[in-house]
């Protein structure tokens, strides 16, 4: 059989057709993965550029992840203490209605028959049952306990003289049981007792003496307190955030590139009671204490403050990467896409055009078999 002979009009004709519908191929990729370089025989440069600028975006996506849950483990801490200052300012509330108890004393100005005493002798019960604050004489204000100052007040009176300038002597002080007053005795029988309670008629002297309806009261604004103390205890451990607990000395790194070169090691505080060094209330019928526990209190305060203050920082600088890495994976993305992705509308006008050539090559080959028939007939 011989060999088929083309002309060279068809020859063109099928070369063209040939060339035409590999370019409708490769538009026609490009139109259904919206890409104008799918892989690197398309252009190795684009190709392999695009790709490296998409992993960085992937790996910093997964970043981005990381650094949103940093955000909010440092806004539940930064939350927690928040309202962890407000039960430290409600136990500063308390401590300060305690204060506010007016103290129930029982007080004579009188003096003893026939004795000259020392005007400057004075006796304040401020604490609880068996403790006293005594001031004699102008000095200083000290506690002590009710024994010392029955000790004190028979060494005292014992000094006393009489309006003949003699001293009386004699006088015995005794702390009754309960411990809430004192019997005082005269070897002359001048004076036979003085007692504590509402019941007696006998003049004081100056001593004056706590009621125990008072130290009750201040009992019940301690248990508050210890209560509020307990509440803050319960609020740091549940500030946990995904397992991480900044309230609980447990730290969070935050990592913001992919070769980990650039992070943030936010450390973890105390903010428990302990921490914080606020101690349980005890003996709250003595102002000492409670002052003790005012100052405990402004201390803590500051202390919140100086936490807050630290994890405000952090959660700024956290919040600011985070907003950065996301507009920096826009702008990778976008860079690989202007490598790789095709201009729709133009590939879409390519292939309209690219059809038309098309017909119009199969039209010419059609043409050129016409004419080639037509000389043969002629033989």
């Amino acid at each position: 059989m011989s060999d088929i002979s083309l002309t060279a009009s068809m020859r063109s004709n099928l070369l063209s057709l040939q060339k035409t519908q590999s370019l409708m191929d490769t538009t026609q990729e490009r139109l259904s993965t919206g890409k104008k370089v799918n892989s690197a025989l398309d252009d190795p440069s684009s190709f392999y550029t695009a790709q490296s600028l998409n992993n960085r975006a992937g790996d910093l996506s997964a970043l981005l992840d990381s650094m949103g849950q940093g955000v909010q483990t440092i806004k539940a801490a930064d939350e927690a203490i928040t309202s962890i200052t407000s039960l430290v300012q409600q136990a500063k509330a308390i401590a300060n209605q305690a204060l506010d108890v007016s103290v129930n004393k029982i007080e004579s100005a009188g003096k003893f028959v026939n004795m000259t005493l020392a005007q400057g002798l004075s006796f304040d019960i401020e604490g609880a049952v068996g403790q006293v604050r005594v001031a004699i004489d102008g000095s200083e204000a000290r506690t002590i306990t009710i024994e010392q100052m029955a000790e004190r007040i028979e060494t005292e009176l014992n000094k006393a003289v009489d309006k003949d300038g003699k001293v009386i002597g004699g006088f015995v002080v005794e702390v009754n049981s309960d411990k809430t007053g004192l019997n005082i005795t005269s070897g002359t029988g001048r004076i036979t007792k003085v007692k504590t309670d509402a019941s007696s008629d006998l003049p004081f002297f100056g001593m004056t003496f706590p009621g125990t309806a008072d130290a009750a009261e201040r009992l019940k604004y301690q248990a508050r307190y210890n209560d509020v103390l307990a509440q803050i205890n319960q609020l740091a451990k549940d500030a946990s955030y995904k397992g991480v607990n900044l309230l609980q000395e447990n730290d969070l790194t935050v990592i913001f590139n992919e070769d980990r070169s650039s992070l943030i090691n936010i450390k973890g505080v105390d903010a428990s009671t302990k921490g914080l060094g606020l101690s349980e209330a005890e003996v709250w019928g003595s102002i000492e204490n409670i002052h003790k526990v005012s100052s405990e209190v402004d201390a803590a305060v500051n202390m919140l403050r100086a936490m807050s203050s630290e994890f405000g920082n952090n959660y700024s600088i956290v919040q600011t990467r985070e907003d950065f890495t996301e507009n920096l994976i826009n702008v990778l993305t976008e860079g690989a896409d202007k490598l790789t992705l095709a201009d729709m509308n133009e590939e879409s006008a390519n292939m309209l055009a690219l059809q038309t050539r098309q017909q119009l090559a199969i039209n010419s080959l059609s043409l050129a078999s016409q004419a080639a028939q037509s000389v043969l007939k002629l033989f």
